[in-house]
C-alpha cells in the first residue's frame, strides 16, 4: 500500500487529482444550490445540461453532419427541452419520443442517423429523469441527495482505490486506466456512504437501499465506461473544454446520467410518472 500512495503521487497524479476535485467542489455547490431549491430552477438547470450534452455528443459523433436528419432532431430536441422547461413533461416527453421514433422509420433501410438517435435518447437521459425525480418536495430531495452521493462515492472512491491499490485492469479496450480494485472500491464506498445517507434522512437503513446504492454504483460505473467507449470509437480525448479537469460536461455527469435514470425509472416502477421519489424515499 506504502508503495502504492507514493507511486500515485510520483506519477504526477496529485496534479490531476487536485484540479478535478476544485472543479468539482464549484461545480457541486453551484448544483447543490438548485438542488435544494427545486422546482423551475433546477429544471432549467436540467434542460441547460441536455442542451450542452447534445451538442457535445453531436460533435463527438459527427452527428451534425447529417442534414437534415440532424437538423429536424435538433429541433425537435429543443422544442421538447422548451416545454418541459414550461412544466409540461409529459408533453416534452412525447414529443422527444415522437420525433425520436420518426427519424428511425424514415432511416430505418440506410441506418445513417444511429448516433444522431442515441444523441437524442443520451440527451434526453441528461435531461428529464433528474427533474422530475427532484421535483419540489422532500422526497425529491432525499432521492437527488441519496443518488448524487452513491454515484461521487463511487467515482471518487474508485479513483483513489485503482490509483493506490492497482491491479488487474476493468475493460482495457474501452477505458485503460480503469482497475477492477477501483471499481470494487468504487462500490464498497457507494453503498456505504448511501447507507450513511439514507440512515440520517429517515433514521434507518432498509435492505432495498443497500441494492439501490449497489445498482446505482454498477450503473454509474457502466455509464462511465458507455462515455470512454463513444470517445475511443471517436477517437476524442475530452467531450469538451467547459469543466477544468474533466474535461467537458459528459466527462463529468456521464456516471450521473445512467444512475439518475436508473433510479427514476426504479421510482417510476413503484410509485408512479407522477410522484417517482416516493419510490425510493417514501416520507
Amino acid at each position: 500500500m506504502g508503495l502504492g500512495v507514493r507511486r500515485f503521487f510520483a506519477e504526477g497524479s496529485w496534479s490531476d487529482l487536485r484540479s478535478r476535485l476544485i472543479s468539482a467542489v464549484v461545480l457541486g455547490l453551484f448544483v447543490a444550490l438548485l438542488v435544494f431549491a427545486g422546482g423551475w430552477g433546477f429544471r432549467l438547470l436540467c434542460c441547460a445540461t441536455g442542451f450542452i450534452v447534445f451538442d457535445e455528443w453531436s460533435r463527438i459523433t459527427r452527428a451534425r453532419r447529417l442534414r437534415p436528419h440532424f437538423t429536424f432532431g435538433r429541433r425537435v430536441f429543443y422544442l421538447s427541452l422548451v416545454l418541459f422547461a414550461f412544466g409540461f413533461a409529459l408533453a416534452a416527453l412525447l414529443v422527444l419520443c415522437a420525433g425520436t421514433l420518426f427519424l428511425a422509420f424514415i432511416d430505418r433501410n440506410e441506418r445513417k442517423a444511429d448516433w444522431l438517435l442515441l444523441g437524442l435518447c443520451y440527451a434526453g437521459a441528461a435531461t428529464f429523469p433528474a427533474a422530475l425525480l427532484r421535483g419540489a418536495d422532500t422526497a425529491g430531495l432525499l432521492s437527488i441527495g441519496f443518488v448524487v452521493t452513491v454515484v461521487w462515492a463511487s467515482d471518487i472512491f474508485a479513483y483513489f482505490a485503482g490509483r493506490s491499490i492497482g491491479g488487474p485492469k476493468l475493460m482495457p479496450r474501452v477505458s485503460p486506466k480503469k482497475t477492477m480494485s477501483g471499481a470494487l472500491g468504487g462500490l464498497a464506498a457507494a453503498v456505504a456512504l448511501g447507507s450513511l445517507f439514507a440512515y440520517a434522512a429517515t433514521g434507518s437503513v432498509e435492505p432495498r437501499i443497500v441494492a439501490l446504492a449497489a445498482i446505482l454504483s454498477v450503473a454509474g460505473q457502466a455509464g462511465d465506461l458507455y462515455e470512454s467507449w463513444i470517445k475511443r470509437r471517436f477517437g476524442v480525448k475530452d467531450s469538451g473544454r467547459l469543466i477544468p479537469g474533466h474535461g467537458g460536461l459528459m466527462d463529468r455527469i456521464d456516471a450521473l446520467i445512467v444512475a439518475t435514470t436508473v433510479a427514476w425509472g426504479v421510482g417510476v416502477a413503484f410509485a408512479g410518472f407522477d410522484q417517482p421519489a416516493f419510490g425510493l424515499f417514501p416520507v
